[in-house]
């Protein structure tokens, strides 16, 4: 829903969409010297405290929020959750009119893959990678966690393959929502599918809600929903709705008064023909001579950049023809180096949190989040010297730290202080039988099981010989605060 809706909210069907969302009147433009705006930004929470999208912090005081198509509230939001919001660009601290939130899945789990890091939800390939959080009701918070048959709902984003990028996973009592296109119609039979999942809208029957000409269609977006399966694995629909129209609503804003709209887009190129020819999670957006492109660390980018389901976030006006003309293009920061450590120190000031010597920078686009105390909001300040996180991010190589993260969570601490250290990053030095990882001394000994990168245990000399340059994980007891002895270490792709 939230790449359909958003896709029709910068092409021709902006209007319907925006006016479905909203509610009440005027909400989220501005008037300057006769030019009506209209802010719109759309990604994932990476925090709280108003709410932070995109490097940007937006009031919530009077906004009204949907969530799954309900009235709710910013307590109802989570990091990691993928929100539309409309508000004035205009405004020296902006505030939202409306706040839009749903998940993308939400059903059974069918299956889990856990050496491919993936799982399918109701016939759907939900991929969980470094950006994916996990309620801390999931324990542990990965796909161990997990089984087949756990309910749960999935925020993310799609990729050009048409799977689902997971940025938050938490548990569900339903019904099954699925949101996709509509393929294998049967119009005899009352039949279609959405991926693997199948759907039998005649059997209740489902109510056909905002469809074009009351008639279904392959290739249509859609929202289903279904509260049990048929003796075949069938979703047994009670509704079908467009994605392309969204909810109905009864005090819609007269979207005529918008000459122009302001964009914020996050998500992964969907598309891509050229640089100046591209989707970002349906969008069509295009560049200039003009356009800035960079990545998260400011440092410059380009063009070339750019390619299918690289992850980025763009800022720019919507033209008459309802393409995005991007004035900026993000380049959204990897994942590869993983902390998982007490901390030595944090500075609220200079959003620097240290563990194992290593300084990690925090900044807006962080996702943020305290699994052990639920503080929120939650901030660099509120970390103190022996915590336990989590971090997920990069090398800063131009910025003021060793780590840009893009992710850091507070845990539950371990049973004894030093255990249960993990580090992955790429190994800068090696001195059998130990290796430097962003200046950390990993020591092995005899207790040491080493691992290639199909999980396949392998002789300390194999290891040795190819872990120089590699991305490698090691985890462990901290001994020192540089130091860490390994009960584990593998090679990473």
């Amino acid at each position: 829903m939230i790449r359909n809706r958003l896709k029709n909210l910068l092409t021709v069907t902006l209007v319907a969409l925006i006016t479905a969302c909203s509610g009440g009147g005027g909400g989220g433009g501005t008037s300057v010297a006769g030019i009506e705006r209209l802010g719109v930004s759309t990604g994932v929470v990476t925090g709280f405290g108003s709410i932070i999208l995109n490097e940007q912090t937006i009031g919530t005081a009077g906004a009204q929020f949907l969530i799954d198509d309900s009235p709710g509230s910013e307590d109802d939001l989570d990091v990691g959750d993928v929100v539309i919001i409309t508000f004035d660009p205009n405004a020296a601290n902006p505030t939202a009119d409306t706040v839009f939130a749903n998940e993308i899945v939400e059903g059974p789990i069918d299956s889990i893959d856990t050496v491919a890091s993936q799982l399918v939800v109701a016939g759907q390939t939900v991929l969980v990678d470094a950006d994916t959080s996990f309620d801390d009701s999931i324990s542990p918070g990965s796909l161990d966690g997990l089984q087949p048959g756990d309910f749960i709902e999935v925020s993310g984003l799609f990729d050009a393959n048409g799977a689902i990028r997971a940025t938050r996973i938490e548990p569900s009592i339903g019904p099954v929502e699925v949101h996709g296109t509509i393929t294998s119609l049967n119009t005899v039979a009352q039949t279609f599918s959405i991926n693997a999942l199948d759907v039998d809208y005649g059997a209740v029957p489902a109510i056909l809600d905002d469809i074009p000409g009351g008639v279904l269609t392959n290739g249509l977006f859609v929202e289903v929903k279904g509260p049990n399966f048929g003796g075949g694995g069938e979703l047994l629909a009670t509704k079908v709705e467009s994605d392309a129209i969204g909810p109905a609503a009864d005090d819609r804003i007269d979207f005529d008064q918008f000459d122009e709209i302001e964009a914020e887009v996050e998500g992964y190129i969907t598309r891509f023909f050229s640089a100046t020819d591209f989707d970002v999670d349906g969008v069509p957006v295009t560049t200039t001579a003009q356009t800035l492109f960079e990545f998260e660390d400011d440092s410059p980018a380009s063009p070339a950049d750019l390619g299918l389901n690289v992850k980025v976030e763009v800022e720019g006006d919507v033209n008459a023809l309802g393409v995005l003309v991007a004035d900026k293009v993000d380049i959204r920061r990897g994942s590869a180096v993983r902390i998982i450590a007490l901390v030595d120190d944090a500075n609220g000031a200079t959003g620097i949190v240290t563990l194992l010597g290593i300084d990690v920078r925090v900044d807006a686009a962080t996702r943020i989040e305290d699994k052990w105390l639920d503080v929120e909001p939650f901030g660099v300040g509120d970390i103190n010297a022996g915590d336990y996180v989590e971090v997920r991010g990069t090398e800063d190589v131009n910025g003021a730290g060793d780590v840009l993260a893009s992710r850091l969570e507070r845990d539950d601490p371990p049973n004894v202080q030093g255990e249960d250290t993990e580090l992955q990053g790429f190994v800068t030095a090696v001195n059998q039988p130990s290796f430097t990882i962003l200046g950390v001394t990993i020591q092995t000994n005899g207790g040491t099981v080493f691992r290639d990168v199909n999980d396949n245990v392998i002789p300390s000399a194999t290891f040795f010989g190819q872990a120089n340059g590699r991305l490698v994980s090691a985890q462990g007891f901290q001994s020192a605060q540089t130091v860490i002895v390994a009960d584990e270490v593998e090679l990473d792709n």
